[in-house]
Parts: C-alpha cells; structure tokens; sequence
C-alpha cells in the first residue's frame, strides 16, 4: 500500500569520536554524563529511523528505497541514495586537519566507499568566547610547504584562521583543507559521503595507544589551494510574512536556509524536491489537518515534497533550518526576480 506523505521525524544517531564531548547541551539536555565521547550526532544517517508516521521505525536508508516520488519529489524520484547528510557536531578538541575529495575524484579512487566527494557547510549554532576554524591554506602555501610543516607539527600556521560567532555559516568546498577547534556547536549539511583524509591529527592515540591513519598523499591529491567561496558566507536576509529568512548557503549539492518566527506559519509543500527541518531552539506543534505533533530543538523532520500543506505553531520563538537540494539556477533565478541583486547572491549561492 502507497505510503501517503506526511511529515515524519527523524530520530538522531550518536556517533562516539576521539574528540567528542561527554554532555549535549543545550540541544540534547537528557544525554548528561555520557560514557563515551560523542562527537557527532546524524540526524539522516542511513541507519536513523524514523520516529513517527507511515514509515514509523524503518532506518531512513531503507525508508527512502520505498519511497514514493510524492515523498522524494520530482527531481530526485530516480535517486539510488538518500542525497543529503545533516549532524550536529560536538567537539571537545579540535578536530583533524583534513580536506574531502571532490566526486570526480571519489568516483575514481573510492567506489567501494561509495564513490561520491564531500562538500560541506557548517552553521554555528553556539561559539563559545575565541572559537575558531580553520579554512584553506594562506597565499603562498604549496605542496612543498604542506609536506614540511607536517613533518615539523607546524601545519596550523600553513592555514587561514577564522574567528566564529553563534550565527556564522562557513562553505568548505571538497579541496579544502580544513579543521573545526573546541568550544562551539555546528550543524553541518553535506553531500552524503564520510570520505575524509587526515594531513594531521596532533598525535593523539585512541584508548589501545593507536595514532589513527592519516592519508597525506591523498590528500595532497585532491587539495585545492585557492578554492573559490570557502569560508564565512554572507547569508541573504528577508522578512516574508512573519518569518526572518536567510539564505545561508546554497550549491548543486544543498541549500540551506534558516527561518526564525513567534507566530504560526503556514507551509506548502515543494513538490520537486523532500526538505528537511532542523529546530534549533524552541518548542511547539506541527499541525497537519486535525493531526497535531510536537517538535522541540534537536530534531529533524523530513518533510515530502508533495502533500496539502501543514501549519507551525510556535510556544516559544522558534530557530529552524531547511535544507534541500536545489535547483540552482532556478532558485538564482526566482531570488532575482525578488529583487536579490547579483552581488548579493554572489555571497552565498555557489556553482
């Protein structure tokens, strides 16, 4: 029997890493005192499974085989894979210095990983005094300088330091090497892929005394020294009714924006593409006809791309993300036609 569209949420997966946290808050504040470090938590991994609706505790992966082209949407019904990865990310160190190789590349060298690169955003929901990422090599940096300062421990010099604020949106395009410091919380929306190579990893070992695999001629491979639109983003702000929209980011793999409102709004579906919701604080209901479901900051919901509509009703002021994949020269186009100006596109729409 068809499954009828509905949006369903989406329960989030907790992934131990080396330089993850021990507590979640303030998105997860029942995950308090964790046994492990928690680095990342998926929230459309193919193994999360869905909470609620007719797809009720099914893991997305094999959800999204099944699924109809009322729920994928027009653009993406012949996808093979779930084309989107959402987590939230947790660091209590800093993370690897890395770069992820572009699909190209992936194609090539990484078919049995899945054949497919990674480009990527972060969205600073929290920023502690003095965080800071690291994004893309300073002028002058090649090969050569990248080889040495590995072996020297001094590779963090080789790399453009940026300041981060709780708001900040920062574009890292597969080729660019890059690495997340402690004392924030980012959402990160990605190409799906896991495909990652480490240049440099400040010699930790794991709990058996392992360093873990670096991959520095890979990396040297795929890295791009001067990577066009990597780093902060300058999001498009706009008033539409009683939402605060900004465009965040936006490429042929994903777009992201972020809405804020007090007051109920009501939402159509997208019919060629699925969207999924990200609540990053408040509270309330979403109301499909007479259904009323609760949603709360920490969960993702996968709208389908084709149903009659839904409505939310914020308790609280409410901060979401919606992520999808575009179309991009349709939604430069209709930005346009808004009265966006190109310049202003230029700052956070990336072909």
């Amino acid at each position: 029997m068809k499954a009828q569209p509905i949006p369903s949420r989406l329960d989030p997966l907790l992934v131990r890493r080396i330089w993850g946290r021990l507590w979640l808050d303030p998105l997860y504040t029942a995950n308090q005192e964790l046994a492990e470090p928690v680095g990342e938590v998926w929230l459309t991994g193919e193994d999360c499974r869905f909470a609620d609706g007719p797809y009720a505790g099914k893991p997305l992966g094999q959800a999204w085989q099944e699924m109809s082209g009322d729920w994928k949407g027009s653009r993406l019904k012949g996808a093979d894979s779930f084309p989107l990865l959402a987590k939230f990310l947790f660091p209590d160190l800093a993370l690897s210095i890395q770069v992820h190789p572009d699909d190209e590349y992936a194609a090539r060298h990484e078919a049995e990983a899945g054949g497919l690169g990674k480009t990527e955003m972060w969205y600073a929901v929290a920023a502690e005094a003095g965080a800071e990422v690291l994004v893309g090599f300073n002028p002058g940096v090649d090969k050569k300088t990248v080889r040495r300062s590995i072996v020297d421990d001094t590779i963090e010099s080789c790399l453009q330091r940026l300041p981060v604020t709780a708001g900040d949106t920062i574009y890292v395009p597969a080729g660019t090497a890059h690495a997340i410091g402690p004392g924030q919380i980012f959402c990160e929306i990605q190409e799906y892929s896991d495909l990652t190579y480490r240049l440099f990893d400040y010699h930790r070992t794991d709990a058996k005394g392992n360093r873990r695999e670096l991959h520095v001629e890979k990396a040297l491979d795929v890295i791009r020294f001067d990577v066009p639109g990597a780093g902060k983003t300058q999001p498009l702000v706009q008033n539409v009714g009683p939402i605060e929209l900004s465009y965040l980011a936006a490429c042929p793999y994903f777009a992201t924006e972020r809405w804020r409102f007090l007051e109920p709004i009501e939402l159509a579906s997208s019919e060629d593409h699925f969207d999924l919701l990200i609540f990053l604080a408040g509270r309330g209901e979403i109301v499909v006809g007479g259904d009323r479901r609760e949603f709360q900051h920490g969960e993702a919901w996968f709208v389908p791309a084709k149903f009659p509509g839904f409505r939310l009703e914020p308790a609280t002021d409410v901060t979401v993300l919606r992520a999808y994949v575009p179309d991009i020269d349709t939604l430069a186009r209709s930005l346009l036609r808004e009265g966006a100006t190109r310049d202003q596109l230029s700052g956070f729409l990336f072909r």
